[in-house]
């Protein structure tokens, strides 16, 4: 939900907000951040703004780690989640980084706090039959149905978001060299290959799919609804829902499950994380372990299989 705008009785003291709105335009403005992502850190930072006022602070140099620790544990008390507060405290470390960057205290006031233990949670498994499955369910008897088998194709062949692959522009599919262009987190690009199963189901989308969606105002959106424009992610969601149920799947599948099925398969074919990494669009390589799911009894097996100690003496 949207933070409501703030009006002239607004409590908090100017030495506190005016930094804060400053960090948000930073985000917004300079950084590319997406309106979701401002508006969580914006409800994040207030409620931590709100509690250093109510302890008495009117500007960020007065705020001490006891304030970050006394408001993890206000929360905790409340009970909310562990996933709720490491968010909310990660917002608090992005914004005391940026008063440092930007002069307005020389230390970091979060150094030493410490978050709740997090345990990842997966988005379930599918197997790779099943996966099957759900991607050729759609009836592509009909315009509709080409479109989801191509979506459902590029989501599990290619592991994008489906926020990357509902915001698809044609350009962006170069099917002579097998990729695609993706707009992902932040803004940033990157290239994903497609496989033939994938190219094929998108070959015909777009010569008998798209045409017959087309609009008078339709723009240069890949996969379009049937009003002629970009297809929403909600209707997307729908119709992995539709497929898994003409699949007969058993297991709930959700778009993001096919994202995890993709790296998860992959690895076990034998692909290296790095490579997979890329793919994903993960900044860092353990967001890429925790989403993969990483055997640690196949991660062993290949350690004696290929490191020149691993195996043993006499072998």
């Amino acid at each position: 939900m949207p933070t409501p705008p703030r009006t002239r009785r607004d409590p908090t003291p100017p030495g506190l907000r005016e930094p804060v709105d400053a960090f948000l335009a930073h985000l917004s403005l300079e950084r590319g951040a997406a309106k979701l992502t401002t508006e969580a850190y914006d409800s994040d930072l207030t409620r931590f703004t709100a509690h250093c006022a109510r302890a008495g602070r009117t500007d960020w140099t007065e705020v001490s780690l006891a304030d970050v620790d006394a408001w993890i544990r206000a929360l905790d008390r409340k009970g909310h989640a562990a996933a709720s507060l490491a968010r909310r405290l990660s917002a608090v470390r992005s914004f005391a980084a940026h008063l440092v960057r930007s002069g307005l205290r020389r230390d970091d006031f979060t150094e030493l706090a410490r978050g709740p233990k997090l345990r990842r949670k997966l988005p379930g498994m599918i197997s790779a039959a099943e996966a099957a499955k759900v991607v050729s369910a759609p009836d592509t008897a009909t315009p509709q149905g080409l479109r989801d088998r191509a979506m459902l194709e590029l989501m599990y062949g290619s592991g994008l978001r489906i926020s990357e692959l509902c915001g698809l522009d044609i350009q962006a599919v170069d099917a002579e060299a097998g990729l695609v262009r993706v707009t992902g987190k932040g803004s940033k690009d990157r290239i994903v290959p497609v496989g033939e199963t994938a190219l094929a189901a998108l070959r015909a989308y777009l010569m008998a799919g798209r045409p017959k969606l087309v609009r008078p105002k339709t723009g240069s959106a890949l996969f379009l609804s049937a009003r002629g424009v970009a297809i929403s992610r909600k209707t997307f969601w729908l119709g992995v829902k539709q497929a898994a149920r003409r699949a007969g799947v058993s297991v709930p599948v959700k778009p993001h499950l096919l994202r995890h099925a993709f790296a998860t398969h992959l690895l076990e074919g034998g692909a290296d994380l790095r490579s997979i990494q890329e793919m994903l669009g993960h900044a860092d390589i353990a967001t890429t372990q925790i989403y993969a799911s990483v055997d640690r009894t196949a991660l062993s097996a290949a350690h004696r299989r290929h490191h020149p100690r691993g195996r043993g003496k006499g072998r």
